[in-house]
């Protein structure tokens, strides 16, 4: 993504000034007018500095000249994660800058709180079951009412009770408990969901749909579908692969067979591995397994585009026929694994 590019002085806000003239002035003139700077001060010019882009030199000049400072521009000015980085490490210690960094990089809001007032309760919830009831207690106490009761709600039922009964007991806080609390949020989660965040975002609801409900992800993809269809299709595709179909029991197998199209098997599984070739053609009769071995020698070298998508109509017809209950799809937990 193109960064944008600031030409016109008169839209900056002082913040930002503040951030161009120091990102002018280098890292070795910076990193000593940090130490006269206390962290919150640090922390919000540090956040305009990562967010600021690309600064053409005309506006760097305009600026200097406002500061009245008998300066020459350098040229252009880029403000980025790594550059602010730079600037921190020359006067914080790792963990202070290793902090601020996440700060910088995690969900909008000033304070930890705030933060996570922004993150979607699941991934809240999936974080705060792994911790003490009493740590989840503080943090429900701490966020707004409407969020921590979705986060409560996805618990577990006797989890979620614990969780309740210790915010029934709890007085007031002491400050080095808080503490404690938002040093475990930023080192073991805010960190984790900021590198998280560089992910493939289809890939991330992926995973998510993977784990819904069948009645829920159908409604979601179903809305999915009408405002984004290339969204919906891409994440479909990344939900369920052709190797996956390895999950599926013999009855399943068979149902699935029955479905296809005999003329777009054998190329789909011209491209599949020894391993999901044998099983199909284990659950076939003798004749029909020998008739699609024929198809497949038959085809000689097949374009990989048109394998994918023989491949990409196999899945489509699996999840159609889980859709109407017709197979079932081992989910690959331990509880669901399938034994031959």
């Amino acid at each position: 993504m193109a960064l944008r590019v600031r030409e016109d002085y008169r839209t900056l806000q002082g913040r930002e000034k503040a951030a161009i003239f120091l990102l002018a002035l280098g890292e070795d003139h910076t990193a000593r007018l940090f130490e006269f700077m206390d962290e919150e001060e640090i922390m919000e010019i540090s956040t305009t500095m990562a967010q600021l882009g690309k600064v053409s030199s005309t506006v760097v000049e305009r600026l200097f000249v406002d500061f009245a400072e008998q300066m020459s521009s350098t040229g252009s000015l880029v403000g980025t994660f790594d550059s602010t980085e730079r600037l921190l490490g020359k006067v914080l210690n790792k963990e202070k800058v290793d902090a601020i960094m996440e700060e910088i990089r995690g969900p909008a809001g000033r304070t930890m709180w705030e933060k996570l007032g922004n993150v979607n309760e699941e991934i809240l919830a999936n974080f705060l079951v792994k911790e003490y009831p009493q740590t989840v207690a503080v943090v429900m106490s701490k966020i707004q009412p409407d969020h921590a009761a979705r986060v409560l709600g996805l618990m577990p039922q006797g989890f979620a009770m614990e969780v309740i009964h210790r915010m029934l007991r709890m007085e007031a806080v002491q400050k080095e408990v808080l503490e404690d609390v938002e040093r475990t949020l930023r080192t073991e989660f805010m960190s984790n969901l900021a590198r998280g965040q560089r992910r493939d975002s289809h890939e991330m609801m992926a995973e998510i749909f993977n784990n819904l409900d069948r009645n829920v992800e159908s409604r979601f993809m179903q809305g999915l579908e009408e405002s984004e269809p290339d969204a919906a299709e891409k994440i479909r595709s990344l939900m369920f692969t052709f190797e996956d179909l390895q999950k599926l029991d013999p009855q399943s197998l068979q149902a699935l067979i029955r479905a296809i199209d005999k003329d777009k098997l054998p190329l789909a599984l011209k491209g599949a591995t020894d391993t999901l070739r044998d099983l199909f053609f284990s659950n076939m009769s003798e004749r029909a397994a020998k008739i699609l071995r024929e198809d497949m020698g038959s085809l000689g070298p097949v374009r990989l585009k048109e394998v994918e998508e023989a491949q990409q109509y196999v899945v489509s017809v699996t999840k159609d026929l889980e859709g109407r209950g017709e197979i079932k799809i081992a989910s690959g937990k331990e509880d669901d694994q399938i034994i031959y």
